[in-house]
């Protein structure tokens, strides 16, 4: 039992150093405008590496998830909003669930 409270305080000295290091190492203004636009788009790569395996595993069959995929990515590009997407997403997915079974 004890070891799961080493684990735990571990992953937290962890956790607590790599979101202080930055603020303690880097006082001054980033001017660098490749590390900017790297640190700019860090959070949407991250988002969308932790979403899209859960996307093709989110149905029984990997095609139907594809489409359903497909048809966010499109609605997205053309600007129709989050509900829209999700909604026509989900439909077309469900959809094509119900063609396979």
């Amino acid at each position: 039992m004890s070891r799961v409270y080493l684990y735990i305080i571990l992953m937290a000295v962890v956790t607590y150093l790599i979101r202080a290091l930055p603020l303690t190492l880097i006082r001054k203004e980033i001017k660098s405008r490749f590390i900017k636009s790297f640190l700019y788009y860090v959070p949407y790569a991250t988002l969308a590496a932790m979403t899209f395996p859960a996307i093709l595993s989110a149905t029984d069959y990997v095609i139907s998830s594809v489409i359903g995929f497909v048809v966010a990515l499109v609605l997205a590009f053309n600007k129709k909003s989050l509900l829209t997407v999700a909604a026509f997403s989900c439909a077309a997915a469900f959809i094509v669930e119900l063609f396979l079974h």
